[in-house]
Parts: structure tokens; sequence; C-alpha cells
């Protein structure tokens, strides 16, 4: 089967990494960084187009503050400090997500790296931070009402399409791999509109600990896969 070409993760299992290492969750986070990095250097290399990774969920906010405030510094660091050489490797940057709850200069910076960036095409690397499955499916009917309301949209047009136009990023493909890594078998609440047909793929792997050769693993399993979209194969309609 070919490749896919909108692979998503859940890069779940910073904290007990460093825990099972008597290092405080930080340090997790911050060996969380570094595998993002190589990841996201390595995915430049395949045939994927298109990664999105959950770094922070609208869920996040319920930790103790000051592991919050940590993840919040963390990622302002991280785009100052890899900007150059995600543009250098052609990568694209587009945060998903709501903005209402980051400071203005965390959102100065999202936006500066997204204009930097916009002309790269070797790889779309989504950011879904402050970001919410539920949330963003609530946010674009909001935004279908309130057109409803100022300018006469005509409900009985709506369609999957036309409501996936609402969301947070109107060109985003559906997820055709997810990945979750720390060991944990749900969706958490990342991408539930466009992972309906994704497939899923389960390591107990923490994130620190994830490679290229786990991506590998990850993506061969795919290709085994065979993606029927709610219909029969010929040994279904044969039974």
């Amino acid at each position: 089967m070919y490749p896919p070409q909108h692979v998503a993760i859940i890069m779940d299992g910073n904290g007990r990494w460093a825990q099972n290492r008597g290092l405080a969750r930080h340090e997790g986070h911050k060996e969380g960084v570094k595998t993002l990095k190589k990841i996201v250097k390595y995915a430049v290399e395949t045939d994927i187009s298109s990664l999105t990774v959950y770094a922070f969920s609208t869920e996040n906010w319920k930790r103790p503050k000051a592991e919050v405030d940590f993840l919040l510094a963390l990622m302002k660091k991280t785009m100052r400090n890899e900007v150059k050489d995600l543009l250098d490797n052609g990568v694209r940057i587009n945060f998903i997500g709501r903005k209402n709850g980051l400071s203005k200069n965390l959102i100065k910076e999202i936006e500066h790296i997204e204009i930097k960036s916009k002309k790269n095409k070797c790889l779309t690397l989504n950011i879904a931070f402050n970001y919410g499955g539920r949330a963003e499916i609530v946010d674009a009917a909001k935004k279908i009402f309130i057109e409803s309301q100022n300018k006469g949209f005509n409900i009985d047009e709506l369609d999957e399409d036309l409501f996936s136009s609402y969301l947070y990023s109107s060109d985003f493909q559906d997820i055709e791999l997810l990945i979750r890594t720390g060991g944990d078998k749900r969706l958490s609440n990342f991408l539930l509109w466009q992972s309906a047909y994704a497939e899923l793929y389960f390591t107990d792997k923490y994130w620190p600990d994830f490679d290229a050769a786990e991506l590998d693993a990850a993506l061969e399993d795919f290709r085994n896969r065979e993606r029927k979209f709610g219909a029969l194969n010929d040994g279904d309609k044969n039974a």
C-alpha cells in the first residue's frame, strides 16, 4: 500500500520517562522536544507530506501551574531556537488550536513562524497547541451559527465538506495514520473529526524513546493494512 500522506502523533510519556529515571517531569518534556526535532527531520526524508503533533491540549491547563508555565515557556523557546533549522529543511509550520489563554508574546511568535515558513513545501508540520477535538467542532459550529445569522447562510447546504472548511485549518487533510506513544490506547480528544478513518497505531515506547526505527515500524504496519472506508472486499462479499 502507498505510504500515508498525513501522519498524526500523540506524543505521550514525557513525564513518566523522566520519573522512571529519577528526574523532574520537565526534563522529560525537554527530551521530548529533542525527539520531535529528530522525527521531523526524518519525516522530511520520507514520502509523508504532513505531520501533526499533539503539543498541548485544552485539558493540559488542569496540570499544576508550574508544569503549565514550563510547557508554555518551552514552546516559545523551542520556536525561537529551532525555526532556522525547520526553515532550512523546507518545513512549513502551522498551528491549530485556540489562541485565547495564550500570552500576546507567544501568539506573536506563533504568527511569526507561520508567516516565515508559509512558502516551504517539503513537509507541513501542524502543531496542535491549546487544542481539543471537541473544542474545534464547537468553534466550527459557532462560526456557522454566526454566519447563518449575519449573512443569510443556508443551513440546508451544510455537508461534511463545508463543515470541514470551518475547522481550525480549512486545508487540513484527513489523518491516515495516528500514532500514540506511552502505552495508552485512546484518542484523548485529538483530531476527532479528521481521524474518522485513521489507522491507529499504539506503542509502549515513551515519546523521548521514539525514533526513526519506531516510525518505520508504524509506517510498515500501515502499509500492511487494508483500508476499506466502510466498503467490502472481495472476500467479504463471498462470506
